[in-house]
C-alpha cells in the first residue's frame, strides 16, 4: 500500500517522542571520533512545511511539537537541529527523521534510506541530496536486509513504517531478530504506534520474548490529536540502546 503520506501528520505528538530519542541517539554516538552508518526504512520526504494544507488539515502539530517544543532544554539535540533547520527554511519547517539524521551527523557518516511511494521518494532524493544520502526506492526491509551490515559498522537503524499494511507487526520480530543477527553492534530503533485496538501488544510481547541485548523499551501517551483518531500513545523500542537513553526516555515521560 502505497497511500500513507507522512505530512498529514508531520511534527505530531508521536514524532516528538520518536525525534527526541532519535536525536539524543545520534547526539551521543556522535561524541566518538568515529563514523557510523544510518539507516532508515520508511524515510518518506525528510522536510516538512507545517503551514501547508495537508498538514493544517489534520492540525496534529498542534497538539505536538508546537504545544511540546517550550518543554524541552534550548540545548536538546532535538531542538538544536529543528532550530537550524528552521534557520534554513523557515519557521514552519519541520524536519523528518531523515532530516534530523543529516543535521545530527558528520561529513564521514553514511546515510541509507528508503521510501517506496513514488513521489515521497522523489521528494526524500530532492531534499537529500545536499547531504550525501543514499536513498532506494525500495521496501525498507529489503534495503534493510541488503545493506547490513553496513560500512561503517558501527551506527543507528530507525525501522517506522506507517503500520498500513497489518501485517507488519507479526513480521516486524522476525525483521528485527535476523538484522539483530547480520549486525549485532547495530541500534536498531522501532517505532510504534499506540492504538485504541492494541494492535502493538502482541508485537511488544514478540520482541521482548527475544531476549534481544541492552534493550530499552518506553512508551508515552496522549489525548488523541482529533476526535475519532485512534492514536493514544507513542512506543520506542531500541536494540542495543546507547549509553544514557535511559535517563533521556524519563526526561521525556516527564514531558507527555
Amino acid at each position: 500500500m502505497l497511500s500513507y503520506q507522512h505530512i498529514f501528520h508531520a511534527g505530531n505528538p508521536a514524532d516528538v517522542h520518536k525525534h527526541a530519542l532519535l536525536c539524543a541517539m545520534l547526539s551521543y554516538m556522535t561524541r566518538k571520533d568515529k563514523p557510523l552508518s544510518y539507516l532508515e526504512t520508511h524515510a518518506g520526504r525528510g522536510l516538512y512545511d507545517l503551514s501547508s494544507d495537508a498538514a493544517l488539515k489534520t492540525g496534529e502539530a498542534a497538539a505536538g511539537i508546537a504545544a511540546l517544543t517550550d518543554k524541552f532544554a534550548p540545548d536538546h539535540p532535538y531542538i538544536k537541529a529543528l532550530t537550524t533547520l528552521r534557520d534554513w527554511h523557515g519557521p514552519s519547517a519541520y524536519a523528518g527523521s531523515p532530516m534530523l539524521a543529516a543535521l545530527s551527523l558528520r561529513p564521514a557518516d553514511k546515510l541509507h534510506l528508503a521510501e517506496l511511494h513514488p513521489q515521497e521518494h522523489q521528494a526524500l532524493r530532492d531534499t537529500m541530496r545536499p547531504h550525501n544520502a543514499t536513498c532506494y526506492k525500495q521496501d525498507g526491509f529489503e534495503m534493510a536486509q541488503a545493506v547490513c551490515p553496513p560500512e561503517p559498522r558501527r551506527g543507528l537503524m530507525l525501522i517506522d513504517p506507517s503500520y498500513e499494511i497489518k501485517s507488519d507487526y507479526d513480521a516486524i520480530p522476525r525483521h528485527i531478530a535476523k538484522l539483530h543477527r547480520k549486525w549485532n553492534v547495530g541500534v536498531i530503533a522501532l517505532w510504534y504506534p499506540i492504538l485504541t485496538s492494541t494492535a502493538h501488544a502482541q508485537m511488544v510481547r514478540a520482541l521482548l520474548d527475544q531476549n534481544l541485548p541492552d534493550v530499552l523499551h518506553h512508551e508515552v501517551t496522549f489525548p488523541p490529536v482529533r476526535d475519532g483518531h485512534r492514536m493514544t500513545g507513542s512506543g520506542m523500542f531500541i536494540v542495543n540502546a546507547p549509553y544514557g537513553l535511559d535517563a533521556e526516555a524519563k526526561s521525556l515521560s516527564k514531558i507527555f
